[in-house]
């Protein structure tokens, strides 16, 4: 065990990438290129709107903002590094390296998620009871909020790091995934992980589909107070709870079948494919969805390019 691990130390990594033949791998670099850089563009400029617009201090564009940073640290957790290895030609990643994406990546999945139903109770005290709103969020609930989703993150990422690192790797190196993921280095373990694999279960019924079921239930309970809306108020209700919905379906379902599937059932394809979801789609949607639909937003952006160009004509 021990000449196992000293190699585990000592070992590379391999990334085995997002696409094999050339003519695919450059159309997928331009496009996840583009997707990089307006995810990064947007959810910078909600941070920017978010401190900058006295209108936005309010908790829930506070959580956004939140969002927004999480969304610019995952996407860059992975991306870049995916640039590098076409640029180069290099495929390896150190020991170390992969510790730090696993690390990074696992804490901003899990504060995102529970992040994500803090919002959902926002949206849901706001809309089924405004008269209380300023009670049960006050101004430092959506703090403890963002914080709670940090720490807990991060201890829940601190003590599977550890695991995943663990465990000794003595077949190939080759990692088939384009980031150091959890379930895909598992497989390359030559020992036996079906107890930690019950563990990344446990955590899954944390993280995942115990929030999953508040935002459900939340947005349940905000579509029946906007069902007794006027006409007008009600429609555009329903058009933002349906973009909401989709947009953390997409974000939780495919997570959920990653993670809280046994080893065995995986394929490399079929991870990859539903990774894309929760590390590259969503960052790109969610400030979208959530934020520049908003009129509020919109006018914040209108008196951001007063301010700063239509001034110095």
């Amino acid at each position: 065990m021990m000449g196992h691990e000293n190699h585990t130390l000592s070992s590379d990594f391999i990334l085995l990438g997002l696409f094999s033949s050339s003519h695919t791998s450059l159309v997928s670099f331009s496009f996840i290129f583009f997707i990089f850089i307006m995810t990064i563009t947007e959810n910078a400029l909600m941070i920017l709107l978010t401190h900058r617009d006295s209108r936005l201090h309010t908790p829930m564009y506070f959580l956004l903002s939140h969002l927004s940073f999480m969304d610019i640290l995952h996407i860059s957790n992975i991306v870049p590094k995916m640039i590098a290895d076409y640029l180069s030609g290099s495929r390896t990643i150190s020991f170390a390296g992969c510790g730090f994406q696993v690390f990074l990546s696992l804490t901003l999945l899990g504060g995102e998620c529970l992040l994500l139903a803090a919002m959902s109770y926002d949206r849901y005290v706001a809309i089924c009871h405004p008269l209380r709103y300023p009670v049960l969020m006050r101004d430092n609930s959506s703090g403890l909020m963002a914080a709670g989703s940090w720490l807990v993150g991060i201890l829940n990422s601190i003590v599977h790091t550890s695991f995943a690192l663990h465990f000794p790797f003595c077949h190939s190196r080759a990692i088939d995934h384009f980031f150091c993921e959890v379930p895909a280095m598992l497989k390359l373990s030559c020992v036996d992980t079906s107890r930690y694999e019950r563990g990344v279960y446990v955590s899954g019924i944390i993280f995942l589909l115990i929030p999953f079921s508040m935002i459900s239930v939340s947005y349940v309970q905000i579509l029946l107070t906007v069902f007794q809306m006027q006409s007008g108020a009600r429609q555009k209700s329903l058009s933002t709870c349906s973009f909401h919905m989709v947009v953390v379906i997409m974000y939780y379902g495919p997570f959920i079948f990653t993670y809280m599937r046994p080893r065995s059932y995986h394929t490399p394809g079929q991870d990859k494919f539903l990774a894309i979801f929760y590390t590259i789609l969503t960052p790109t949607l969610n400030p979208i969805i959530y934020s520049f639909r908003n009129k509020d937003v919109l006018m914040a952006v209108k008196n951001i390019l007063q301010n700063n160009f239509l001034s110095k004509k």
